[in-house]
């Protein structure tokens, strides 16, 4: 009896599943710091200059009863943004979209999208990784000095607080600086024995957070644990890898966008006029005229360590 199997028809066919998935994606929060704007922008240029007043000196000297007070001169300091073009575009065909099982333009436009909120927090978290106050791990005075042992510490943390209370950077909401860790530089932190006050009250207020693995806020910081953050690959001694913790306070850094017409804050979507003979090209690409820069170095404090279960 011969019989009708799945290798005797072509009926029997692999299914596909029309749910486009991408790659896993963190999500981008640097932008989140930058809260000096150009508000009240005199006219459209390729930079905005931001003016800030220094403080008088402190008058404690009693007057002369008879004399008048010498007026001092007031004087000022400046920060420059200068803005540059930032985008990226992808093209698809008619053949590819007339044949595909998946929807290729809403899959394009859901790229396009990420690749624009990505990009954009890669270059402010470059600036805002770039700042002159930095403290080391360990022994080490320079990056290319970080050794495997030169990990994140409890001391290293509130040194930092230390140093942007001492400069009277503000806080953010809340009374804490914003902090933003590696997982990695996070995992030492947590296994540093001088810590163990992180878990002990979490575990004490509510259990949730030290379930889930969250550092929640410590010695002044509200940290946010992010991938994102620089690490840098063999940029310490024998080939170990720099981590960038970096602490902030408000006015740290600054956003300046252009204000002619047609552009905006945030970056725009744009689909691309379609100008083949045959209208087999569609383009869609995001665009974005804006610039950033630190604005108040006294809100900024960098840590560089390296990690215990990083490459060294």
């Amino acid at each position: 009896m011969a019989l009708t199997q799945a290798s005797s028809v072509s009926s029997d066919t692999t299914a596909f599943e029309q749910l486009a998935y991408f790659a896993l994606r963190s999500q981008p929060m640097f932008e989140m710091v930058a809260d000096v704007k150009s508000t009240n922008q005199s006219h459209p240029g390729s930079a905005v200059q931001f003016n800030i007043y220094n403080d008088l000196s402190q008058a404690v000297s009693a007057l002369t009863e008879t004399s008048d007070v010498t007026a001092v001169a007031l004087g000022d300091s400046t920060v420059t943004v200068t803005l540059a073009e930032y985008g990226n575009a992808v093209t698809t065909t008619a053949k590819l979209r007339g044949t595909s099982f998946l929807n290729v333009d809403a899959d394009a436009a859901n790229i396009i999208g990420y690749n624009m909120g990505n990009s954009i927090d890669k270059i402010v978290q470059a600036v805002l990784v770039g700042g002159s106050n930095v403290a080391y791990g360990g022994d080490a005075t320079a990056t290319g000095e970080l050794a495997a042992g030169d990990t994140i510490t409890a001391s290293l943390i509130r040194k930092a607080v230390a140093a942007l209370r001492g400069d009277s950077a503000p806080t953010m909401d809340g009374g804490v600086y914003v902090g933003f860790i590696h997982p990695d530089v996070s995992f030492d932190l947590r296994e540093d024995t001088a810590v163990t006050d992180i878990i002990q009250y979490q575990i004490r207020q509510d259990g949730t957070g030290v379930r889930m693995g969250s550092i929640g806020t410590f010695g002044g910081v509200d940290f946010i644990e992010t991938p994102r953050i620089d690490h840098g690959t063999n940029d310490g001694a024998s080939n170990v890898d720099g981590y960038n913790t970096v602490i902030c306070g408000k006015q740290a850094l600054a956003k300046a966008h252009s204000r002619g017409a047609g552009f905006g804050e945030n970056p725009s979507v744009v689909f691309g006029p379609v100008t083949d003979s045959l209208r087999r090209f569609q383009t869609v690409g995001w665009y974005h005229l804006v610039g950033y820069n630190r604005f108040r170095e006294a809100s900024l404090q960098r840590i560089e360590t390296s990690s215990s279960i990083g490459a060294n």
